[in-house]
């Protein structure tokens, strides 16, 4: 079951909206912001949704609420503990953007909730079996972007990059909100990726909710602060790996091997 704290801050939430939970008013959003501390995902780990479906559906909500209404969200994921917002919204791309201290010329990566999504936002020129191969999964893909995504997310680029976390609650934010999530790790650029929500608590006043789903990977691990592997598939026939992240070894050997795709050096 979701922890007593868990319940208690819900029905907070829910009586700061001024009405029922799932009932969102207009307080709702200012209420999340005003407790300041995280939102355990309720259950052991990733069997959560099984094991206290109630809790679940009410923290997935309670997320996806504060996503739609212009919120920041931190989140665990499958490699690190991530920062997310709506990325149809210009207004919550530039809090991302404030809160980690970055230039406007890094480009955000996109959360999905499902492959066959990938095809709304991006123009796809690798077979959906390759796709399938390496996602949900510890990997970002970059592909060339279509004109459904906002034109205000990277605009310096026609690339983005797309990630489908092997994790059950961001990808199921993902769908309950009907878009893409704007992605980046939670941390302050140039500082180290986090694996604990206590990592990053110099952040918490700067985010609108804070999803604690425990500590991700083994902290003293460097490995393991890695974050995902990210690699160019946008030209045709090649791959470029730009970041070799936790899953080198195992993406160039399903590109290489598996589809033959030739490997290109990053640009200068």
């Amino acid at each position: 079951m979701l922890s007593a704290r868990g319940r208690g801050a819900l029905a907070g939430w829910a009586r700061a909206a001024e009405g029922p939970l799932g009932g969102a008013g207009p307080g709702w959003a200012a209420g999340l912001r005003s407790l300041r501390r995280p939102l355990p995902l309720p259950g052991p780990g990733r069997r959560a949704a099984q094991s206290d479906p109630q809790g679940w559906r009410e923290t997935l909500q309670a997320t996806a609420t504060v996503l739609r209404e212009g919120g920041l969200v931190a989140l665990p994921t499958d490699t690190v503990y991530g920062v997310a917002c709506l990325a149809q919204s210009s207004p919550a791309i530039q809090k991302i953007y404030n809160l980690k201290g970055r230039l406007g010329g890094k480009p955000l990566a996109i959360c999905l909730g499902e492959v066959e999504h990938i095809y709304r936002y991006c123009h796809v020129n690798v077979p959906e079996e390759l796709l399938r191969d390496l996602l949900p999964g510890p990997v970002t893909l970059v592909l060339q972007r279509s004109e459904e995504l906002n034109k205000d997310l990277n605009p310096f680029t026609s690339l983005v990059g797309i990630r489908i976390p092997n994790h059950p609650f961001i990808r199921e934010v993902a769908q309950a909100c009907s878009g893409p999530l704007a992605l980046t790790s939670a941390n302050i650029s140039t500082q180290a990726s986090t694996l604990t929500v206590s990592e990053f608590q110099d952040l918490w006043p700067q985010l609108s909710l804070v999803i604690d789903g425990g500590v991700i990977g083994d902290i003293q691990s460097p490995e393991c602060r890695l974050g995902s592997t990210v690699v160019d598939l946008s030209v045709s026939g090649k791959y470029t790996i730009i970041r070799p992240g936790c899953a080198l070894t195992p993406t160039v050997e399903i590109l290489g091997k598996k589809y033959g795709l030739t490997s290109e050096p990053p640009s200068l």
